[in-house]
């Protein structure tokens, strides 16, 4: 069982996780599509940072987190390799719709995205409830 420190860090992650998740969900309605598939990425992001945080690993550079996650979480079978090329996916799309100056997002891009968004946050939910940090379901 994680200390109060560590589920409080994580809790904090998923909070922010969720909120950067809605702001996905807004842009996409206001056909902000590059920016939805960053939100999308980020919401993800902070989602893995908290499974993270119960473990106190952090890391200054995006690779690295995911890399770890995938090593870690993913070829571990705690998450099913689909979520690991789903995550890859996500920070794919993230980094072209961020530095390619010519990419144009489509609807269906950010609707994938977000929707691999929601596949990945109802795993680590789901992850996070086995150890109390969130409720199933929730």
């Amino acid at each position: 069982m994680p200390d109060n420190r560590k589920r409080d860090l994580c809790k904090y992650r998923m909070d922010a996780a969720e909120e950067t998740f809605e702001v996905a969900e807004e842009c996409l309605k206001g056909a902000h599509y590059k920016d939805a598939i960053n939100r999308s990425y980020y919401a993800v992001f902070y989602a893995v940072k908290a499974v993270l945080a119960l473990e106190e690993k952090d890391f200054k550079r995006h690779k690295d987190v995911i890399a770890y996650f995938n090593q870690t979480y993913v070829a571990a079978g705690i998450f099913p390799k689909s979520l690991g090329r789903k995550l890859a996916r996500l920070q794919q799309k993230r980094e072209k719709s961020d530095y390619d100056d010519f990419y144009i997002a489509s609807k269906d891009e950010a609707e994938e995205q977000l929707e691999y968004t929601k596949e990945l946050f109802e795993a680590i939910k789901k992850y996070l409830a086995g150890f109390g940090i969130l409720q199933p379901g929730a």
